[in-house]
């Protein structure tokens, strides 16, 4: 297909997409400061912040720590409802002068454009993912994707700065036919990288979920038709606005698994902590009803047993650990529990990543462990599926384990180890499954942290340059 030509469905995508019924919501979405400052938001939503946390906003207004420059703020009704009887939600959601006291981080976190092909798109290991739209029903004050949705410039690998841009059906899908060509062409992987196919997908973002139903159902039925064996819609609308996971688009999904059928399909959900799913009574204590078994918000609860009882489709939580949000052995605890009861499999916690101002939200990678560790005490094998993924540049990886004892003989060991294990490498297949043994720093939030404490390093986390062009799959 020649670049810029428009894309023409084939006749089973279109009879496919003419079935699809896009319904408008109404989010009721507060956005920005500037409602609160000039007290025109709703009446009742004016005393989500404090007079004297405005008055601190403002004075940061057009300088270098304007936090709104920094990440845009917004959130919707239902949030808004939930987040001012938590703590933990209005961390997430509440803009604070303490995110901009230290800017340090990386404007591209993991260098991920080094790996994006096709605009719009990151081809790591045998999967893409897409941005299909730069915005959220609501804005996460840690966002990973901060510099996305606050459409900043970026310098490229090649040195020109632009904004990252999102992704199109004509490019993307002849991205997948001319790569996925290439691998088979050579006997199933790639020559430079040693990667399958690429046969799976992430349609990201933002959230995908704010698109109408027939936007996600033409980016769904053009990767089908491209090849692609499995596709992940990566949300957290189910936490932001869960009525969006409605009867239409149930039926999309069904329509598309009819007309697919061989195509898997993945919900990711984006739950950070109980608070966001779990109904409350006026003393603020999670409802438990027959068994000793939590009551869920009713919306919440439609939204999940719609896409759960589609036995053709699966649904995993994920989600990072976050300063004075989830950092709580026992809400991480209460949430893979409440997860897995309804179907739900616990798929990553993550470590924060270097972004932007990464040092207001990221707890110690040590600390994210150990809390980790300490919530998956009591739970079942079945339960407790989750690990804990810190992004480096060579790809996601695990942090294995931590421990407190000395290894007599070994240096830098005195006060104990981190394992780290590549699982994913974006360039090279057959790293996966290799480590770097570091001596213990309980104050390291990032990898740099550990840079004069390397003991073993097979994976070479701390001997890493940035590839080169040539190298990209």
């Amino acid at each position: 297909m020649i670049s810029g030509e428009q894309y023409v469905p084939t006749s089973r995508e279109q009879a496919f997409l003419e079935t699809v019924d896009s319904p408008k919501y109404d989010r009721q979405i507060i956005k920005g400061l500037t409602p609160f400052l000039q007290e025109k938001a709703p009446e009742d939503i004016l005393g989500f912040y404090s007079s004297s946390e405005i008055d601190a906003l403002r004075a940061l207004r057009g300088t270098e720590r304007d936090v709104e420059s920094r990440m845009p703020v917004k959130m919707t009704r239902h949030y808004f409802e939930l987040a001012k009887h938590s703590h933990a939600l209005q961390r997430l959601v509440k803009a604070s002068p303490d995110e901009t006291l230290e800017l340090e981080g990386s404007e591209d976190p993991g260098y991920q454009m080094d790996f994006s092909p096709v605009e719009g798109l990151l081809h790591k290991y045998e999967m893409g993912l897409m941005y299909v739209v730069s915005t959220c029903s609501a804005h996460c004050r840690f966002c990973y994707r901060e510099e996305l949705i606050a459409r900043k410039e970026i310098e490229r690998q090649d040195g020109t700065v632009a904004k990252k841009g999102l992704a199109q059906i004509p490019e993307i899908t002849d991205y997948i036919r001319s790569h996925n060509k290439i691998v088979a062409d050579n006997g199933g992987r790639h020559p430079d990288s040693g990667r399958e196919k690429l046969r799976e997908i992430l349609l990201s973002g933002g959230d995908p979920m704010v698109l109408s139903n027939g936007k996600i159902a033409a980016w769904l039925a053009a990767l089908a038709e491209a090849g692609v064996e499995s596709i992940r819609i990566g949300t957290k609308e189910m936490a932001f606005y869960p009525d969006r996971f409605d009867d239409a688009f149930l039926a999309m999904l069904d329509g598309f698994h009819q007309t697919y059928p061989d195509v898997g399909l993945r919900i990711m959900v984006h739950f950070n902590h109980p608070d966001e799913f779990l109904a409350k009574d006026d003393d603020g204590n999670y409802i438990a009803e027959a068994l000793g078994i939590l009551k869920w918000l009713p919306a919440t609860k439609r939204a999940m047993e719609g896409v759960v009882s589609r036995g053709w489709l699966s649904v995993e939580n994920q989600a990072p650990i976050i300063k004075n949000i989830n950092d709580d052995s026992d809400a991480l605890r209460i949430m893979q529990r409440a997860m897995k009861r309804v179907g739900v499999e616990n798929h990553y916690f993550f470590c924060g990543r270097d972004i932007v101002a990464y040092k207001a939200f990221n707890v110690p990678i040590e600390t994210a462990w150990q809390t980790l560790n300490e919530s998956q005490k009591g739970l079942s094998g079945v339960e407790t599926h989750a690990r804990l993924s810190i992004t480096h540049y060579k790809g996601k990886t695990e942090v294995s384990a931590v421990t407190n004892e000395p290894i007599p003989g070994i240096p830098e060991s005195e006060n104990g180890v981190v394992i780290f294990k590549i699982l994913r490498n974006a360039l090279a297949a057959p790293d996966r499954g290799k480590v770097c043994i570091v001596g213990r720093n309980p104050e390291a939030i990032w990898f740099d942290g550990y840079a004069d404490r390397v003991i073993f390093d097979e994976a070479g986390l701390f001997d890493y340059a940035r590839v080169e062009a040539a190298k990209r799959g």
